[in-house]
């Protein structure tokens, strides 16, 4: 298997989904908890990069095997292993070795922090797994906006800030006596999900706008998508309504200055969303308007980003 072919396999441009979460949480660790661990943040940048390019290989691999229609939506140029004509016993091996990768960076990264990084992990890349296999995969579901907005949005950057900061700042997990004691920090908690808001909103929407460019293609091979049961016009609704709901959470960030004021400026990326917004609307395409969820995505949430690390400098 080729570099080209592999990369395609594993469509490493849509890393960029869980990076962002990534890079999100650990600039607010550094900003309103003061602390950062390189090890552990490589630990984890290493595992989940390994673990997203499985999930999509074993995802493109079950679409190779369990597609209806093989001909038009441009089936022959999106899917690696039609393209670039890949063994399967090729496919299989990276999926695997990748897997392994995973599963074995992130057991070290649990050596070096608690168990909760264990639990939350093992639930992950169940989910992850559950995502693109079994008899009924979310992602032939109306659940899988859902699941990946909310593991790949809020669990990521929970787990991007408690590496960091493992001890009872945000989750404990102790063990005494036969006893085991649970505590959690709600107010930091609840933070933690208001900041991964743009990022849970964004990366279900990218789901949602490639659910509805692939209404036919999906009503076709049996992907059950959330678009099949609530209908395109309703679909559109909801794809605009979580944009404006992550703005809303931005401007609550800043009110209670959660957000430090050299965020302000995330504000006005309503203004190329929106015009994002309209011309999807107008027109659903795989080609030429799905990569607009992904701009949108980027622009709100790289925004928090670069305004966090210039926060950091003023500090």
């Amino acid at each position: 298997m080729g570099i080209k072919g592999f990369l395609k396999l594993v469509e490493i441009q849509t890393k960029v989904a869980s990076m962002t979460p990534l890079l999100l949480g650990s600039v607010f660790t550094c900003y309103r908890y003061g602390q950062f661990k390189w090890t552990n943040f490589f630990l984890m940048l290493s595992s989940l990069l390994c673990f997203d390019m499985a999930t999509t290989a074993i995802n493109n691999y079950l679409d190779y095997r369990k597609a209806k229609k093989t001909e038009g939506f441009g089936y022959e140029k999106h899917n690696a292993i039609v393209f670039y004509k890949l063994k399967e016993s090729s496919v299989l091996t990276v999926i695997f070795v990748l897997l392994g990768l995973a599963i074995g960076l992130g057991f070290l990264l649990y050596l070096k922090t608690s168990p909760v990084v264990l639990i939350i992990g093992a639930i992950s890349f169940a989910v992850g797994i559950l995502y693109t296999f079994g008899p009924v995969p979310i992602s032939r579901m109306p659940l899988g906006e859902l699941f990946s907005g909310f593991f790949m949005g809020f669990v990521i950057l929970f787990l991007s800030v408690y590496i960091h900061i493992v001890g009872g700042t945000l989750v404990q997990i102790t063990l005494q006596k036969s006893v085991l004691s649970l505590n959690i920090n709600l107010m930091e908690l609840l933070i933690l999900l208001l900041i991964s808001l743009p990022a849970v909103l964004g990366i279900s929407n990218i789901m949602l706008a490639n659910n509805i460019c692939d209404m036919e293609e999906d009503f076709e091979n049996r992907r059950y998508t959330l678009p099949l049961y609530i209908g395109k016009k309703k679909s559109l609704i909801l794809y605009q309504s979580l944009y404006y709901i992550a703005l809303i959470d931005i401007l609550l960030l800043l009110i209670f200055r959660i957000l430090p004021f050299t965020a302000i400026p995330v504000l006005f990326t309503i203004i190329p969303v929106r015009k994002n917004i309209t011309l999807f609307l107008k027109y659903q395409s795989k080609r030429d308007t799905f990569p607009l969820a992904i701009q949108n995505f980027l622009m709100v949430n790289i925004s928090m980003i670069l305004f966090f690390i210039l926060a950091l400098f003023l500090k």
